[in-house]
């Protein structure tokens, strides 16, 4: 009637065990093996099963498998960031489980290296994939102490030289990736580039004998010429961009920041450039037909912009990516910045 009490002497409700029990017998039906319930639920990132047990038995969080392994290692391996995070606010069981190291010498940090676990692949391209590793590496490096990075498992390996075996063929994947699109966005940005100078000299409608346009006085030249000029210079930054992109070293470290942030760089000057263009070819064709129709004006602006639109949406998800990915890397070097400039001016008392 009144529940039971776990081992905190916490009171729980008939209605939590018996959804608990449920939970259980639903995990037991979901594996082929004799598993520990909680394992199985972080294996599969079911966060809320973990949550449920967790509070309802506290002490199931210290549980390890066969091989001396907790759900901390079980989250690293299988890239349940969720998990990793609703483990990490357990502050007395965390500061023990990231110490812990499995029967063959492995730490927490040599699980990042387990490739055969990990199906948690949200982002596009392998460049952003084996970036995206690169930042789980570093997450999982900051939990575990110091000391503890340069350690050898009974392989006599560390758990950098294991991240970087085990990554080998996504690194050719990713180098072979980000060449192709970076030869691919550099031709695209040439012709651009090519296009807009051209029409820079022959102005709609031509010049007059003294070599002034005709519609100079138009309010669509103005249109024409200052995105004309904004498409040249974005098509030829772009363009320079992706030449500093493929003359880079392709190292694996290189893919954590370097790599990712030239790509959003030269791909957003890029996307600006076909945008202007199409802006200067929409004003052109207002400037010759001179047409006061609403209609009209509107049919030829859609026409105009239906390839950046089109553009836009086939490469929305890489964007996307490639923005987060951006705003995450410009948060580093402001930290550093701070760190530099507190250090300085103790330095300088």
């Amino acid at each position: 009637m009144y529940g039971k009490k776990n081992k905190k002497g916490e009171k729980t409700s008939a209605k939590d065990t018996e959804r608990a029990q449920t939970s259980v017998s639903i995990l037991s039906s979901l594996t082929t093996k004799k598993e520990i319930p909680l394992f199985t639920a972080t294996r599969r990132g079911i966060e809320e099963i973990v949550e449920l047990i967790i509070a309802l038995h506290p002490y199931a969080i210290d549980q390890r498998d066969e091989m001396n392994r907790s759900i901390l290692d079980v989250a690293v391996m299988y890239r349940q960031k969720k998990i990793f995070d609703i483990v990490k606010e357990q502050k007395i069981p965390m500061a023990r489980m990231r110490r812990f190291v499995d029967n063959r010498g492995n730490t927490l940090l040599h699980h990042v290296a387990d490739m055969k676990k990990n199906s948690e692949v949200t982002k596009p391209g392998p460049a952003l994939q084996l970036q995206e590793e690169l930042k789980w590496f570093e997450r999982v490096q900051e939990v575990i102490p110091s000391y503890y990075v340069p350690l050898l498992n009974k392989d006599g390996m560390t758990a950098r030289e294991c991240f970087e075996i085990a990554h080998e063929k996504q690194l050719e994947k990713a180098q072979i990736w980000i060449k192709e699109t970076s030869q691919s966005c550099s031709t695209v940005a040439a012709l651009v580039a090519t296009v807009v100078f051209a029409a820079a000299y022959t102005v709609p409608g031509g010049s007059d004998e003294n070599g002034k346009p005709i519609f100079i006085n138009s309010p669509y030249f103005l249109i024409f010429t200052v995105s004309d000029v904004v498409s040249l210079a974005s098509s030829l930054t772009s363009l320079v961009v992706f030449l500093s992109l493929l003359t880079s070293p392709f190292e694996l470290q290189e893919f954590h920041i370097s790599l990712p942030r030239k790509l959003i760089v030269g791909f957003s000057f890029l996307f600006f450039s076909v945008l202007t263009t199409m802006l200067s070819f929409g004003a052109t064709i207002l400037i010759l037909i001179q047409t006061e129709r609403r209609l009209t004006t509107l049919l030829l602006s859609i026409a105009s912009f239906l390839p950046v639109f089109i553009f836009g949406i086939l490469q929305f998800r890489l964007y996307v990516s490639f923005m987060g990915t951006t705003l995450n890397i410009l948060v580093k070097p402001g930290k550093l910045i701070h760190r530099f400039l507190s250090h300085a001016q103790h330095g300088g008392k």
